[in-house]
């Protein structure tokens, strides 16, 4: 290869998800790994997204959204969060909250602007901040009980701060940023000018008894707070990738300016499809929100019977488990040795770090939940077959 190498161009294996996947598919191990789900999401979704297709809508959407996703996205922050917005300058439609991520931060962030976020942390956000050009000031959230260093995150801001980037539910720890925690992040976001950029896929999977608090529903914040959101994770359409980027008109007009030369518009039926979901009765997200804290709880006891240290998940698709008891001191090689051991895929939370050490995940491993009872039970049993009954 000649030429120039960005040094975040991924490698030939791809991400740790995707090299993940791809072992579970040569050793035929339980994929545990990559948060996806392996059922799919409600009736009225895909209907909606079948009639769209006959119905002739398979051509370019407008470039922020269909006008019914649009208002389907304002309808639903104004019903669950108290949120007012302008369907036609306050929200983007995006392809995923990937893109959303992406747009956001390659328009937001000049080179050598500092970004402060909390690690572990989604592995696009450092590769979306290093290929802006931006120093990204990550603040340890330590296992295991990932409370906020104040003092730590204070120090993480100076005069270069230009955004702060936060996740809640967070992937992967499953924490739930509580109000007054928000509440402080806001103050030092303003103290600093920053613009907050608030990534809640995972807004209704919040378990009892936690509560998600959108950022911008927090005084002072609207004005300065980008918002992601997405349909992937709450109506099991993952490979739809369907996200949104709401906030100020402002903002989001500049955040367009990046999206609307990446892909210009996103799969028209399919956003007719994720608009049908989100007027969907309360019924459904409670229920989806108790049926994965089910689920949380199988794979979680599962995993501790199996000899893991666990932490439960206040909200999220994921559960950590420090495989140290097992004698692991690398998460990076135990996972590529777990497909062959005991048939079962997760990812080592170290690859969320800047330093593993440092927030204690240099032995824990990632976990997905939002997989079928059969399927989580499948992989516990290869656990503890693997590992033993822990009494």
């Amino acid at each position: 290869m000649t030429g120039k190498r960005s040094s975040i161009t991924a490698p030939a294996g791809g991400t740790i998800f995707a090299r993940m996947t791809q072992l579970a598919t040569e050793t035929g191990a339980v994929n545990l790994g990559q948060g996806f789900p392996d059922s799919d999401g409600p009736a009225t979704v895909r209907d909606t997204a079948i009639e769209a297709i006959n119905g002739g809508h398979n051509q370019y959407p407008p470039a922020r959204g269909t006008g019914e996703l649009l208002a389907a996205i304002a309808r639903h922050q104004q019903r669950w969060y108290g949120i007012e917005l302008d369907p036609a300058s306050e929200i983007l439609v995006t392809t995923g909250a990937t893109e959303a991520i992406a747009a956001s931060v390659l328009s937001l962030v000049s080179p050598g602007d500092e970004v402060v976020m909390f690690e572990p942390y989604y592995d696009s956000y450092a590769a979306m901040v290093e290929r802006a050009g931006g120093v990204r000031r990550t603040v340890p959230l330590r296992f295991p009980d990932f409370a906020v260093d104040e003092a730590a995150l204070e120090a993480a801001f100076s005069e270069r701060t230009a955004v702060v980037l936060l996740n809640t539910p967070h992937n992967p720890t499953g924490k739930v940023f509580t109000r007054e925690e928000l509440a402080f992040i806001g103050e030092l976001a303003t103290r600093h000018d920053a613009i907050v950029m608030c990534d809640e896929v995972y807004e209704h999977l919040a378990f009892a008894p936690h509560e998600h608090v959108p950022m911008a529903t927090l005084p002072g914040m609207a004005e300065r707070t980008l918002t992601f959101g997405s349909g992937g994770k709450t109506f099991n359409t993952t490979g739809w990738k369907i996200g949104w980027v709401t906030g100020p008109a402002d903002l989001v007009a500049v955040v367009n300016g990046a999206k609307q030369y990446v892909t210009f518009g996103t799969g028209t039926p399919l956003q007719l499809g994720i608009a049908s979901g989100l007027e969907m009765s309360d019924d459904f997200f409670t229920g989806l929100r108790e049926d994965m804290a089910l689920r949380r709880d199988v794979l979680a006891d599962g995993l501790r019977a199996a000899g893991f240290d666990v932490v439960v998940p206040q909200g999220g698709y994921f559960v950590l488990a420090d495989a140290a008891p097992h004698g692991v001191t690398d998460a990076e090689q135990y996972a590529l040795e777990l497909p062959e051991a005991a048939g079962v895929v997760a990812v080592p939370a170290s690859v969320f770090c800047d330093d593993a050490e440092a927030s204690g995940m240099a032995s824990v491993m990632r976990f997905a939940f939002c997989k079928k009872r059969s399927t989580i039970d499948e992989a516990v049993r290869r656990l503890v077959d693997t590992y033993g009954q822990r009494a």
